[in-house]
């Protein structure tokens, strides 16, 4: 398998283990439940020729309605540009945002991301995420409550 394909499925996989745990009433305070799963597509990971220890890694995330992810944080500067639905996020110090279509979102390498969520219960959402991260970081890191 080359190289990048394995990068992709080691950043998907982490990926995807940390945005299928259980949240607990953050999103929905009428009722506890463990949110749907999301599904996380790597697109691309690409080391970084001007920045050495450096990788780009892309990919595109959809909540089903109800769908979340448990805090957490990435290390890395994160983009997120949101596809299709409406999605609720914040970072630790900030508001919680409710962004549709078109509508973009940036967190910081230490920011811990409390909240990302479907914002409907009918509709899904999808959004495409870049980060650029140390080479040897793992692309999410679960945080404690």
């Amino acid at each position: 398998m080359h190289r990048t394909a394995r990068s992709y499925s080691a950043a998907a996989a982490a990926l995807a283990s940390l945005l299928t745990c259980p949240l607990v009433a953050i999103v929905h305070a009428d009722e506890a439940h463990t949110p749907p799963p999301a599904t996380v597509v790597s697109l691309m990971t690409r080391d970084l020729a001007n920045a050495p220890g450096k990788e780009a890694v892309m990919l595109t995330v959809e909540y089903p309605p109800g769908g979340a992810s448990p805090a957490h944080r990435h290390d890395a500067e994160v983009f997120v540009y949101v596809l299709e639905g409406s999605l609720t996020m914040q970072v630790d110090g900030q508001p919680a945002v409710t962004l549709t279509a078109g509508q973009t979102f940036h967190e910081a390498p230490g920011d811990v991301h409390r909240l990302s969520a479907n914002a409907s219960r009918t509709q899904p959402v999808k959004f495409l995420v870049f980060m650029v991260k140390d080479k040897d970081k793992p692309v999410t890191l679960p945080v404690t409550p």
